[in-house]
């Protein structure tokens, strides 16, 4: 029996605590929180589970097996880095850390030490998301052209991070699993209307030597909810609506041709319409899929799917999108 400690019981951590409590092979022993009014929440609901305001009575703990990090970003690495130097397995909310230094960091120890380390991209583990993977890797898109989402709503702002830091590392994750080719450069865009410098709308691109483009779209104070990606290959395109309840994907078979003319400025589009296609996808909790596969790693030693590698990519992409933005949209490598 795997025992858990988990850190933070806030706006996520409820959620874990419920899945890890309802998963067969392991016990939740241990749920750290700062506020009283929280642990009074987690007594009343979970009367079995031990609650803390302080960190190291988890850390210190020989039972513990591994610990789970759903706090604030800026408090990923320190938490991270103790508790797989006293050798527990770590999962940690997205995203992964700060910069692409701590998350390296990370890795560097858990690879020391033979732990487990993973990142909760939940939307990995999404019915939606497995089966577009499956979509694309068939081939039926054909070569992949776009890959174009909108994650806004009005949100509530963070007093940390900004909005792609925020909401972006959902759908980064999602394009990093889905596409192989590694992309090459990022440019940033956007602005604070808050006057503290954490931008509350911004836009994201993200560039690939094929010649395939990435776009985000993120936001605090749209007046509706969008969570919308799509996706354009040669053959077939995409479009997934995480806000439908079931029809999440649906696969159009449309495309184009390009003729060009004489005239060296002139081109010629032809269009196909053809049919659309909505394939059943599985509708089970993803969260409860993520907790699965932290179990499954730490028994067997598997990667899991959303693995720190995974995380450590979205990091540099975030890392590179915020330095386009302090200087101006302009393009920046990604190392």
């Amino acid at each position: 029996m795997i025992k858990i400690g988990i850190i933070g019981y806030g706006y996520w951590g409820p959620n874990l605590v419920r899945n890890f409590a309802g998963a067969k092979s392991c016990e939740v022993k241990i749920v750290v929180d700062s506020k009283e009014e929280r642990l009074a929440m987690l007594h009343e609901r979970y009367p079995m589970i031990q609650g803390h305001k302080d960190c190291d009575k988890l850390f210190s703990d020989d039972e513990i097996n591994a610990v789970v990090i759903a706090t604030p970003v800026f408090t990923h690495f320190d938490l991270a880095k103790k508790a797989l130097l006293q050798g527990k397995h770590v999962l940690i909310e997205k995203p992964m850390t700060s910069s692409v230094e701590e998350a390296e960091e990370l890795i560097a120890i858990a690879e020391q030490k033979g732990l487990t380390l993973m990142v909760d991209h939940t939307f990995l583990y999404t019915g939606a998301v497995i089966k577009i993977k499956e979509i694309v890797k068939s081939g039926e898109l054909g070569r992949l052209k776009y890959f174009d989402s909108s994650r806004i709503n009005l949100g509530l702002f963070q007093p940390d991070i900004n909005v792609l830091w925020d909401l972006a590392p959902h759908d980064i994750s999602i394009l990093n699993y889905i596409f192989d080719e590694k992309p090459i450069s990022v440019q940033a865009s956007g602005v604070s209307h808050t006057g503290n410098s954490i931008e509350n709308i911004a836009f994201l691109t993200v560039n690939f030597e094929s010649g395939m483009i990435a776009h985000f779209n993120c936001s605090w104070t749209s007046p509706v909810k969008v969570r919308q990606t799509l996706i354009g290959g040669d053959k077939k395109m995409i479009v997934y609506n995480d806000m439908e309840p079931t029809n999440k994907v649906q696969v159009y078979d449309y495309g184009y041709e390009i003729e060009t003319t004489e005239s060296k400025n002139s081109i010629i589009a032809d269009y196909r319409m053809g049919d659309i296609f909505i394939p059943k996808v599985d509708l089970t909790e993803a969260l409860g899929k993520v907790v699965n596969d932290f179990l499954h790693s730490i028994k067997t030693g598997e990667v899991p799917v959303s693995n720190a590698t995974l995380g450590l990519d979205v990091v540099k992409i975030l890392e590179c999108s915020s330095l386009s933005l302090k200087n101006k949209g302009i393009e920046i490598k990604i190392p």
